[in-house]
């Protein structure tokens, strides 16, 4: 399945990326995006498709704002 590429936004100093939800099948190359941009912390404004574990095995925090998530960013 195609995905769209990433968008960054600049604002006030802050970095945003907007990316789409991956799912475990493509987890590695979501993580190689996500280090391209330089992402230190993702926000799930989604329910979860994927397993964070690796993600935080990189370095990268993953936080929760979505109804249900158990933790708040």
């Amino acid at each position: 399945m195609n995905r769209p590429a990433p968008v960054e936004i600049s604002y006030d100093g802050m970095r945003f990326l907007i990316t789409h939800n991956p799912t475990n099948a493509t987890l590695c190359r979501f993580i190689e995006e996500l280090k391209k941009y330089g992402v230190t912390t993702l926000v799930r404004v989604c329910d979860a498709t994927y397993d964070k574990a690796p993600i935080e095995k990189e370095g990268i925090q993953v936080l929760g704002s979505c109804p249900g998530c158990t933790c708040s960013p």
